[in-house]
């Protein structure tokens, strides 16, 4: 991931771009509070959410709430529905789910383990 004043892309080994890339805007913010980029993008009318955060020098954790998994899915919008209400947008053949959390329940949130994801490593 290559972050610059302008926004961010991905490359991979062999220096291709990868994922595509995000061009800050009134659709694509980034914001910062306590060693979390919240990375917000808009796709349709909906806002999406990625969380970044260095886990140590050369070292990016990617998160989001993994609901890819039908068991993991139904266990996770479970839990989710106790804390808020949890939207189902259907659309073609996709499910969407929508959480609005407010800043302090999206921080319990992220305390809490549900954002989960990869990590990205410097490369030399």
């Amino acid at each position: 991931m290559i972050i610059d004043s302008c926004g961010y892309h991905f490359k991979d080994k062999e220096d291709k771009d990868w994922l595509g890339k995000g061009k800050l805007s009134d659709s694509l913010v980034v914001k910062f509070y306590a060693n979390n980029y919240f990375v917000n993008f808009k796709e349709g009318n909906q806002w999406g959410l990625r969380l970044m955060r260095e886990k140590s020098p050369g070292v990016l954790e990617f998160m989001s709430i993994d609901i890819q998994d039908d068991s993991k899915r139904r266990e996770v919008l479970r839990k989710l529905s106790r804390k808020m209400p949890v939207n189902a947008i259907e659309r073609n053949d996709d499910t969407f789910y929508q959480i609005n959390p407010t800043p302090s329940q999206l921080i319990t949130l992220i305390k809490e383990g549900y954002f989960t994801g990869v990590e990205l490593r410097k490369m030399k």
